[in-house]
């Protein structure tokens, strides 16, 4: 389908739209928060709200990806001025990136959103399991770069068919190997700005962007926190974090999941 024009989002609870876009601007801080800080979860934990307000999931992946443009342009020159960005990671997991999330919006926009959408949950609950795994591991740190071509196609894959992955996928990978938590971090948020234009634009092409309420609330939002966050990364302990993290995907995945197969 060709590009179409923004339309209006259905109301939350009854609200307008000014308390919509209010509502889409917590959501948007708080996530940036948490992935600016951890390098996952913006993604994850947005679409994770929307498919539970019944979005379909390329919908809601298009939303997400059109805020992030925004979050993420932020975020990654924010870790850059605070030195917390690996330029070899990032020259090696832009290109590798943005083939797999172009693929993964293809993919999820010729498939229909009822069809996918429970499948899409299933992989955000792995996913919310995933990193509480990670809060809950100690792994000595080392400086691991092999492998990084293949790691960038399945995490811009994912993060387009789940409309977030690319920090869970690579951070999660790297931290694994034993990477630098705060160079891990900052590297693979300078490289999502690319991932997610380029799926952005994707999406434009593809069957448009909606619900313009939420991606202008989603982006102001996550603006507003990706300085602090990116300044948190150098200074917040990470793992309690990360499990909050993992136990609101879960929650909100299970939530779905269940009005979904009821």
């Amino acid at each position: 389908m060709g590009c179409s024009a923004f339309i209006e989002y259905p109301n939350v609870r009854g609200q307008g739209i000014v308390e919509q876009i209010s509502t889409f601007m917590i959501v948007g801080f708080v996530a940036q928060m948490i992935d600016g800080t951890l390098g996952m979860a913006y993604g994850v934990s947005a679409t994770t709200f929307l498919l539970a307000l019944g979005i379909s999931p390329s919908v809601a992946s298009a939303s997400v990806h059109a805020s992030e443009v925004v979050t993420t342009g932020i975020s990654g020159l924010s870790h850059h001025s605070f030195g917390n960005v690996d330029r070899y990671l990032v020259r090696r997991l832009i290109i590798p990136g943005v083939i797999g999330a172009v693929f993964g919006v293809y993919i999820l926009t010729s498939i229909p959103g009822e069809t996918i959408k429970p499948f899409v949950s299933a992989y955000l609950l792995v996913m919310g399991l995933f990193i509480l795994m990670k809060a809950l591991r100690r792994v000595a740190q080392s400086r691991v770069v092999t492998h990084l071509v293949p790691l960038g196609l399945v995490g811009g894959f994912f993060d387009a068919i789940g409309g977030g992955g690319w920090g869970p996928v690579v951070v999660s990978t790297l931290l694994s190997r034993g990477n630098h938590v705060r160079f891990t971090i900052g590297s693979v948020n300078f490289a999502e700005f690319f991932v997610a234009l380029a799926a952005s634009l994707t999406f434009v092409l593809t069957i448009g962007l909606s619900y313009w309420q939420a991606i202008v609330g989603l982006a102001i939002g996550g603006a507003v926190a990706a300085p602090t966050a990116a300044y948190a990364c150098k200074k917040v302990p990470t793992r309690g974090l990360m499990a909050l993290v993992g136990i609101m995907l879960v929650v909100l995945s299970v939530r779905t999941l269940y009005q979904v197969l009821k």
